[in-house]
């Protein structure tokens, strides 16, 4: 059986928000262990999810197997071929201006 180890005082990574509600007792545990490594209680979770993950043999092949099928569908896929433009399509237009932004918690 593999070991859970936790490096003391490197928790700066970047997160995406999980609500989940965890029991009194684990949440306790939790900053419990965050307080003695020294890091934040987020990263503990996060490893300790890594870790359970790692550790779960029948998830470990399902995902595997799902990476595979996604590489497989991915390359058996043609690219489309573009239709013949007239010559009104071929008339420039300018492209409206978009913006994105990103926000990670």
């Amino acid at each position: 059986m593999s070991k859970f180890k936790l490096d003391h005082g490197i928790s700066r990574i970047r997160r995406t928000k999980l609500q989940s509600s965890i029991d009194q007792a684990i949440a306790e545990d939790i900053e419990l262990l965050a307080k003695w490594s020294n890091n934040e209680s987020n990263y503990i979770v996060n490893e300790l999810l890594r870790f359970a993950l790692t550790q779960e043999e029948d998830f470990q092949k399902f995902k595997a197997s799902s990476a595979a099928n996604v590489v497989r569908s991915a390359s058996s896929t043609k690219p489309a071929v573009a239709p013949a433009k007239s010559g009104a399509d071929n008339v420039s237009r300018p492209e409206p201006a978009t913006t994105a932004a990103i926000n990670h918690a």
